[in-house]
């Protein structure tokens, strides 16, 4: 079941962003930075954004249990991007346990359904090169290539 995130689910969601956070940084340790608990701080961020009318917080929850989360908000037209107005969506992530039921489309189809709602008329993401997985999950939804994001340290 997809329903909205709520005050209940912050422990478990921050969780699921810790483990977020890890993959990431387990791609690329140069590009993704990790801290000592990010769980705590997503925990303290998700539960300033619950109810804010510019974001989408969702969970997916499998027999009693948050199986998964999205995290998006509506963001202003950006020069620097040229990127007009347009739902963002910054965190999906399930739990490796219930991977593979569909869960991580279904939150994305409520997500993309939430910011219709919301007036979106675009909705934009970004994914970790080494995400075949999830990039294919987003290519079967509609979403198309537009970015390719280049880091170089110095």
């Amino acid at each position: 079941m997809i329903r909205l995130m709520g005050q209940a689910d912050l422990v478990a969601a921050s969780n699921l962003a810790g483990q977020l956070v890890r993959q990431h940084h387990g791609f690329d340790a140069k590009r993704f930075f990790t801290v000592d608990d990010p769980e705590t701080g997503y925990r303290s961020w998700f539960a300033r954004q619950l109810g804010a009318p510019d974001t989408v917080l969702l969970v997916a929850e499998v027999e009693g249990e948050v199986a998964g989360y999205l995290y998006g908000s509506l963001e202003d037209r950006d020069w620097a991007r040229l990127l007009d107005a347009h739902g963002a969506i910054h965190d999906i992530f399930v739990d490796a346990r219930f991977r593979r039921r569909g869960l991580a489309t279904a939150l994305m189809r409520a997500g993309i359904d939430a910011f219709k709602q919301k007036g979106a008329k675009q909705v934009v993401l970004s994914s970790a090169t080494p995400n075949g997985d999830a990039q294919a999950v987003f290519e079967r939804l509609g979403f198309r290539r537009t970015m390719v994001e280049m880091t170089l340290e110095t």
